[in-house]
This record gives structure tokens, sequence and C-alpha cells, in this order.
């Protein structure tokens, strides 16, 4: 499975943006998809996820309210909606596809099989 990553940028505080990340090679369906972040210095840390179907979603706290995932199955793509972006929220953006996912671990990167390439949010004060 490939992953391609994108809609990243420079956007002020309480600006919004949309991440997209489309994936190919593969049974889309089949995976759990998810969206991890990493900021300079930092570790990767779970963002959002979400099992096959797409019908329960999970959420890191730090964005609960202000970030939403979704998928469309018939086109092969995750998205990251971002609203009220804060300057913490800058980081560059991986979205992550898992074939057998433990809910349990739904945040641990290791859990997740493939990986896109990043795209970089800059949220400016």
């Amino acid at each position: 499975v490939q992953l391609q990553a994108s809609g990243g940028g420079l956007v002020q505080a309480g600006g919004s943006l949309r991440l997209s990340c489309a994936a190919s090679g593969g049974t889309f369906s089949s995976y759990a998809m998810g969206w991890f972040r990493q900021a300079p210095g930092k570790e990767r840390e779970f963002v959002a996820a979400l099992r096959r179907s797409g019908g329960t979603k999970y959420s890191a706290d730090s964005v609960k309210g202000r970030f939403t995932i979704s998928r469309d199955n018939a086109k092969n793509t995750v998205y990251l909606q971002m609203n009220s972006l804060k300057p913490e929220d800058t980081a560059v953006y991986y979205c992550a596809a898992a074939y057998g996912l433990i809910l349990s671990s739904i945040a641990n990167p290791q859990q997740y099989d493939y990986w896109g390439q990043g795209t970089q949010v800059t949220v400016s004060s």
C-alpha cells in the first residue's frame, strides 16, 4: 500500500486546513487509518484514527473538538479536517494504515503497517 499525504501549509492561529491521504496498491477498505504528527525534537504522536468502516473514530485529547478524521472508501482517501488551529499543532503530519489494528493500542505507531511521506503544517501566532 502506498500512501500520499497532501494539504499541509502555513495558516494563522484559529484557521483551518484539511489534509488528505490517498491510498493505492491495496484494498483500502481493509485497513484502519490513522494520522500522526511529529514536531521538531519530539516523538511522533497519535492524532486520530478510524476503523475500516469509518464508523468509530478515535482522537487524541489535544485535538478533540477541533480535528475530525473521515474516510471515503470509494475514493481510497482518508481526511483530517483541522479547525481552530494552534501554534502547538505545528508539525509534520503523517497518515498511516493498519491491517490488524488492536483497539487498545490504536495510538501506538508500531501498530501501523504503512506510512505516507508526511505533509508540513505550520500555524503562526
